[in-house]
C-alpha cells in the first residue's frame, strides 16, 4: 500500500523520479505563470470510495484555468504545489464505459483524472465530446446567476452585460429557455452583437458609444420596459454606467436584481450612494463561494443534465476550437475568436 505522501507525489512528479507506477501523459505546470508542459507522469490513484478514475477524452481550457494557473484567481490556494496537472473539469468514460462530464479531484488535462462520483453528469446520446466539455462552465456561469442569484421569473426582462463572450452567449440562450420575456444584450463587437439576435436576444446595444448616449438609451429603455435582471460579465466602467442609468429621482422605482459574474473590465467600480438610496436595487455576485450546498447539488442533478440535453437537441449552442493535448504549450495563450471555447482533445 502506498503512503498518502506517495499518492500526492504521484500526481505531480515526472515519471522518471518514481518506480512501479502506471504512466500517462498530462499538461504539467511547474510554476505559477509558466506555460504547461506535455509530459509523462504517474496515473492518479483513487483516494476513497467517493472517487472514480475517469479516462479523459476532452477538457475545456477556460479563463478560470489560466487565472488559477497564474495564481491570480480568488479561489487559488495560498500555497500551490511545486508542480501540478492543470484543468478543473473534463469529459470522459468511467470504468464501466459510461460517458460523463465531471469535476476533477485531480487535474483534468491528462489522459486520466480522479473525479468525485457526486460531481458528475451522465451525457445524453448524440452529444459530441467537444460540446460536452465546453458547455458546462458557461452554464454554471450563466444558470447559477439567473436561477439562484437573480431568481429569474417567467416574463422578466433580462439585460446581459458583456453578452458576446462564451458565457454571455449561453446566458442569452438560457434566459430565454428559462422563460424570460425579453432579453437585451450589450457588448463591444458589432458582428458578435448582431449574431446574438439568432440566439434569442430581442435587442442589442453597443457599449462603444459616448457615455451620455448609452446612459440616455438605457434610461429610455428602462422607462418603457423596466429591466428586472442584469447579469454582468464586464464590471468596470460599463457597470458604473448601468447603475447610473438606474438612478431614481425620488419617486417609486422598479426593483432590479443586478448580479456580477465577471470582471473583465476591472475589479473595482465607483458606486454612488445616491444610486443605492434612490432605486430598489438588489446587488449581488455569483461565483465560487456564493452558492449554497443545496444549489450546487441542483447544478448536478437538474441544471447541467437539462442544459446538456438541450445541447444534444440543438436548442443550446456553443462554438468550439479544438486542439490536441500534446500541443498544450503552444496553445496555452492562443487567441481564440470571441464567443468560442478552446477544447483540448485527449
Amino acid at each position: 500500500m502506498l503512503s498518502s505522501a506517495t499518492r500526492a507525489l504521484a500526481q505531480f512528479c515526472p515519471v522518471n523520479h518514481r518506480t512501479n507506477l502506471l504512466v500517462m501523459k498530462a499538461a504539467i505546470l511547474y510554476s505559477p505563470g509558466d506555460v504547461p508542459h506535455y509530459a509523462d507522469v504517474a496515473e492518479p490513484l483513487v483516494q476513497d470510495a467517493d472517487e472514480l478514475l475517469l479516462t479523459v477524452t476532452a477538457a475545456a481550457l477556460k479563463n478560470l484555468d489560466r487565472s488559477q494557473a497564474k495564481g491570480t484567481h480568488y479561489s487559488t490556494a495560498d500555497a500551490q504545489p511545486p508542480a501540478r496537472i492543470i484543468g478543473g473539469d473534463a469529459v470522459g468514460t468511467l470504468p464501466d464505459g459510461t460517458r460523463v462530464y465531471a469535476l476533477g479531484s485531480s487535474g483534468t488535462l491528462a489522459e486520466r483524472a480522479r473525479i468525485d462520483r457526486r460531481r458528475l453528469v451522465k451525457l445524453p446520446a448524440g452529444l459530441d465530446d467537444a460540446t460536452a466539455a465546453a458547455l458546462p462552465n458557461a452554464v454554471i456561469g450563466a444558470a447559477m446567476a439567473l436561477r439562484f442569484r437573480a431568481s429569474l421569473q417567467p416574463g422578466d426582462t433580462v439585460l446581459i452585460n458583456g453578452a458576446t463572450g462564451v458565457t454571455g452567449r449561453v446566458a442569452v440562450q438560457l434566459a430565454k429557455l428559462y422563460g424570460a420575456g425579453r432579453v437585451i444584450a450589450t457588448g463591444r463587437n458589432p458582428a458578435s452583437l448582431q449574431a446574438l439576435k439568432s440566439l434569442g436576444a430581442d435587442e442589442v446595444i453597443s457599449l462603444q458609444q459616448p457615455d451620455e448616449v448609452l446612459v440616455d438609451h438605457l434610461r429610455t429603455l428602462h422607462a418603457a420596459t423596466p429591466i428586472d435582471v442584469i447579469i454582468d460579465y464586464v464590471w468596470g466602467h460599463s457597470a458604473e454606467l448601468l447603475l447610473l442609468a438606474l438612478r431614481g429621482t425620488g419617486t417609486f422605482t422598479h426593483r432590479v436584481r443586478f448580479v456580477s459574474v465577471g470582471t473583465v473590465a476591472g475589479d473595482l467600480v465607483t458606486l454612488s450612494g445616491a444610486t443605492l438610496r434612490s432605486v430598489d436595487l438588489q446587488l449581488s455576485g455569483s461565483g465560487l463561494g456564493s452558492w449554497s450546498r443545496e444549489q450546487v447539488g441542483q447544478l448536478f442533478t437538474t441544471i447541467l443534465p437539462e442544459a446538456l440535453q438541450w445541447a444534444a437537441e440543438g436548442r443550446l449552442l456553443i462554438e468550439t476550437v479544438t486542439v490536441s493535448l500534446p500541443d498544450i504549450g503552444r496553445v496555452w495563450d492562443l487567441d481564440v475568436p470571441a464567443g468560442k471555447r478552446l477544447v483540448v482533445l485527449v
